[in-house]
């Protein structure tokens, strides 16, 4: 699907989202994605939507749909996948 909000995201592989230039949280957890790797958030991320803005670590409002999934950010707005 398309990515609205954020423009690093862009055909992103589910497994390198916790890591894009502009991110330093886990969109997973929402933990420093920068003090070291993140294996059990990689495992989940295969079959999970983000909870977390890697922005800015906010929660985020996500809703899965049977044809893939959305999350908002407040302050950065919307990604689908």
């Amino acid at each position: 699907m398309t990515d609205v909000g954020d423009p690093t995201a862009n055909g992103r592989a589910a497994e390198s989202a916790v890591l894009t230039s502009a991110a330093t949280w886990c969109d997973r957890c929402g933990a420093d994605a920068t003090a070291g790797p993140h294996p059990g958030c990689a495992t989940a991320r295969v079959l999970e939507p983000p909870r977390y803005c890697g922005r800015c670590r906010r929660r985020m409002k996500v809703q899965v749909l049977p044809v893939g999934w959305s999350a908002v950010c407040v302050e950065h707005g919307e990604i689908r996948g």
